[in-house]
Parts: C-alpha cells; sequence; structure tokens
C-alpha cells in the first residue's frame, strides 16, 4: 500500500483539460507528506542531462562468450544494494566494435529509466570498459551526491515515479521524468542534517565495497591452499566410457566435461584429503500451506527463500507467520537448491549464513537446503568453499533440469569438500563472521566515518551486512522525520 501517494475522490473538468483529457486514474495522484520544503531531481544536477549521459544498446548480436569490454545491463541495479551488482548476467560481454566509451568513473550515479525504473546505484570504482545500456543514464550530481542517492533509494522517491511514469504493455520507460520527483529537505538543523545522512550513506557504501573485498580475499585463500598443496598425480582428462555413463545414469550432463572433471579432481587430489556432507546433516524446506509474509518485525519468524540470499552469502530481512512447526531452530547454513536466476545454474549451491543468536528461530521454503550440526567455524567454511567461483561452475555442471536448475540431495551429498587443516578453516571463516562490538556510543559527526573504518577493518562479511543493514535502517528513520517535518535525532 502506498504510503506517500494520494488518489482524488473527483475531479473537475479543468484538471481533465490540463491533463490533455487523459482520464487515466495515475494522472491525478497527488504526493502526500508534510513537508513543503524540497528541491526536484534536476536541482541536484550540474547540468541538463544530454545525450552522451544516456547509454546505447547493441543487441544480442554483439553479445560474445569472453571479451574485454562489457555491456552493463538494468538487473546490475538492485533495491536492496547501493552498488551495482557485476555477475555474468547483469554484465555480458560484447565485441570491443560494439563499445561505446562511457568515462565511467568511481562515485558516478547510475540510474535506471525503464524496466526497474527509477533504480539507482553509486560505482565504487571505475569501470573504463564498461558501457550502459539504453535504460541507464548517468546523472551528473554537483553536491549533496549521498543525500540525493539516500532518498531516491527510499519509498517516497519510488512511489513518486511510480504514478509519474506511464504504465505500459510491456516495459515502463520513465524517459526523464525522474527528474520531476520532488526531495524534501530538512527545515531545522538543516546542515547537520544533511551530513548526518551523507555520513551514513557513505558508510553504508563503504561496508558494500569491502564485502565484495572480502569475499575475494576468502576465494583467493581457498584456491591457493588447495593448488599449493596438490599430491604428486597428473591430471588427465578422457571421455566418458560405456561403464562411466551406466554409473551416472545420465547422458545430458556438464559431469563429463573436462572443467567439471579439472575442478573435482583438484578437490580429491588435495593434501589432506577431502569429506562430504553427512546425510543426516542436510535437511529440506517447506513452503507453509497457510502463512503470511511481511517486513513487520511482529511477524514471529525469520523467512529465508533463494531471492533472500545474496552473493556473499548474506541474508535478507524477511518475516513470516505460519501454521505449524517452523524449521529453523539453531545455527545453518542454507543452500539454494533451486533457482531460475542466472539460467545456466551458476546459482544452485550458493550458501547463506543463518546465524541463530541474531535471527531467532526461522524458516526456509523448499528452494534451500540446511545444513545443521556441525561446529561454526566449520559450517562457515563450507559456506566459504560452497560459494568460491570454483564451486559456481562445478555446481552448475553438477546441478539438474531445463529451464530451473536443481541441486537435490543426492548431488548434494556427491560434493566434495577440501578437508583444509582447522587453523585454515577458522582463518577463513574469520573473514566472513568475526564477532565485535559495533561502538555506536562512540560516534559523534566529526569521528562517525573514522571509528566506522575502524570497525570494518577487523569485521567479517557478515557483520559488515549487519551494520550496513544497522545504518540503513538510521537512514529511512532520518528520512521519515524529514518527510513528516520532524527534527531529525542525530544518534548513531
Amino acid at each position: 500500500m502506498s504510503k506517500y501517494i494520494t488518489t482524488k475522490n473527483h475531479i473537475s473538468l479543468s484538471e481533465i483539460i490540463a491533463k490533455e483529457c487523459s482520464l487515466s486514474s495515475s494522472q491525478y495522484k497527488g504526493l502526500n507528506i508534510k513537508n513543503s520544503n524540497f528541491l526536484y531531481v534536476r536541482d541536484f544536477l550540474s547540468r541538463n542531462l544530454n545525450r552522451k549521459d544516456l547509454g546505447t544498446e547493441v543487441g544480442s548480436d554483439s553479445y560474445i562468450g569472453q571479451s574485454s569490454h562489457y555491456f552493463l545491463r538494468t538487473k546490475a541495479l538492485q533495491k536492496h544494494s547501493f552498488l551495482p551488482e557485476i555477475t555474468p548476467e547483469t554484465a555480458k560481454p560484447i565485441l570491443p566494435n560494439s563499445f561505446l566509451q562511457m568515462n565511467l568513473k568511481k562515485g558516478d550515479l547510475i540510474i535506471s529509466k525503464d524496466s526497474n525504473i527509477g533504480e539507482i546505484v553509486i560505482l565504487d570504482k571505475d569501470y573504463p570498459n564498461y558501457m550502459l545500456s539504453g535504460a541507464l543514464y548517468k546523472l551528473p550530481v554537483k553536491e549533496h551526491k549521498y543525500y540525493l542517492l539516500a532518498f531516491i533509494k527510499h519509498d517516497i522517491f519510488r512511489e513518486q515515479l511510480d504514478f509519474i511514469a506511464p504504465k505500459g504493455a510491456t516495459i515502463r520507460h520513465a524517459k526523464t521524468l525522474f527528474l520531476d520527483c520532488k526531495i524534501p529537505m530538512p527545515n531545522d538543523n538543516t546542515e547537520n542534517t544533511i551530513l548526518f545522512i551523507e555520513l551514513l550513506t557513505q558508510a553504508v557504501i563503504n561496508k558494500e565495497i569491502l564485502i565484495k573485498q572480502r569475499h575475494n580475499t576468502i576465494l583467493q585463500k581457498i584456491e591457493r591452499e588447495l593448488s599449493d598443496n596438490q599430491l604428486d598425480n597428473e591430471f588427465s582428462f578422457e571421455k566418458p566410457t560405456f561403464n562411466e555413463v551406466k554409473e551416472v545414469g545420465r547422458l545430458d550432463t556438464g559431469l563429463y566435461s573436462k572443467e567439471f572433471k579439472q575442478i573435482d579432481f583438484l578437490i580429491k587430489n588435495y593434501t589432506n584429503g577431502y569429506f562430504f556432507i553427512g546425510s543426516n546433516n542436510i535437511k529440506s524446506g517447506s513452503t507453509p500451506e497457510i502463512r503470511y509474509i511481511g517486513q513487520q518485525l511482529n511477524l514471529k519468524y525469520r523467512w529465508v527463500t533463494p531471492s533472500n540470499c545474496s552473493d556473499y552469502g548474506v541474508l535478507l530481512s524477511e518475516r513470516i507467520n505460519l501454521k505449524g512447526h517452523n524449521n529453523i531452530n539453531k545455527d545453518c547454513i542454507l543452500l539454494i537448491n533451486r533457482t531460475s536466476k542466472g539460467g545456466v545454474g551458476e546459482y544452485v549451491g550458493i550458501a547463506g549464513f543463518y546465524n541463530y543468536n541474531d535471527y531467532g528461530v526461522g524458516h526456509h521454503n523448499q528452494g534451500m537446503y540446511r545444513v545443521l550440526n556441525y561446529p561454526k567455524y566449520n559450517l562457515i567454511f563450507m559456506l566459504s568453499f560452497l560459494n568460491c567461483t570454483l564451486m559456481r561452475k562445478y555446481c552448475s555442471k553438477l546441478s539438474v533440469g531445463s529451464k530451473m536448475k536443481e541441486l537435490k540431495t543426492e548431488q548434494f551429498l556427491q560434493i566434495p569438500f577440501p578437508n583444509f587443516p582447522k587453523d585454515k578453516q577458522q582463518e577463513i571463516a574469520k573473514l566472513y563472521h568475526n564477532p565485535i562490538d559495533y561502538p555506536t556510543e562512540q560516534f559523534t559527526l566529526d569521528n562517525f566515518l573514522t571509528l566506522d573504518n575502524q570497525y570494518n577493518q577487523q569485521a567479517g562479511i557478515y557483520e559488515l551486512d549487519k551494520t550496513a543493514k544497522y545504518l540503513k535502517n538510521l537512514i529511512n528513520k532520518a528520512i521519515e522525520n524529514i518527510i513528516n517535518n520532524k527534527v531529525v535525532d542525530i544518534q548513531f
């Protein structure tokens, strides 16, 4: 339900004429906020948008398997993240002669005018070999960039754009109508309030950047440990024999591919051996027939589905009330066993950590399995291993299904995990989960970013994500106060 948009019960003839005789109800909606002090999005720009700020379509005939140049799609912009999500699905390799240089720099704001209209991200680094699709604009912002970014991420912006942009038969097109959306400005303690929101937004961005970096560090440590500690056996690839096909029982599988066998050999040829998930340690999920799902904190259980698990193994917030028994009552890792995301199975096998101490009782659907009853460091090591690049390829080859890829219990039980020494597993696990206190009572406007960055240096991926969500809640509370013309309490 809309929080900020009102619909008229009746309209006058003069209003209809002013709207060029349109009878679409969306044309007569209005913005209902108490704060009358606002700027438009266009007021934050250093100049008018021009053709050079807009991306270009290259056409699917320019897509190739590998390239030094990429085409960024609207799917790279997601509501839950301030940063673009660069994946094989969102960034397509293209022919270099189809590439248009857009000079994408760290700190650029990118907004979508089509498809998921109004979605926005900020670039975490320079992207010299990336171009934008024709649905994306690069915004030339002159000042208060982070204040604008925070508001565009908020529902106040989304709801405005929703009724401004005409609803097409298929894909909606906002053109540059987003420039006409209102951005409320604080009336009290203006300078510090704007600074407060900008500092919080910068801190969230810093944490999201570090999550990517921690993830890459984990991948490097895992791949280095594997490659540096191999037995003397040499890998040799042979085409499948009749007996192998008979044993596997499938013809349409990647199990016979050279890539799959190389990864399988790398794991099983590890000096310290390997292990499998115990059959008693993996359980399936279910979707209750009677349920209520939402964001309300008074809903009893945490609700987890594949779409609530990021590539970095952290879980998005959603809750559920259900009739019957829940299925998460202790620490576990949740494995995505089926998804249509990615199309070719890159996302099956991704794992997320369910920290019972933080989340409490929960429930997951049949799109995930839970693995439990291992020491926490061991669970998190298994999660980290499943989320590494090698295992994305491995699980994709192992998956079954033509449209929606799937890993069944029997496939998860076949996945070998290298038996890293305990101290190496703990070292990797610490990069993901290192429970340390967040010193909110010490924060002021002057020292916040410094102290927050000091915390970030010790925090794991889980803690970075947890505190980023905490700061996003502070941002949203501050924005709500500004919308309602209330004083923002500058407290961390």
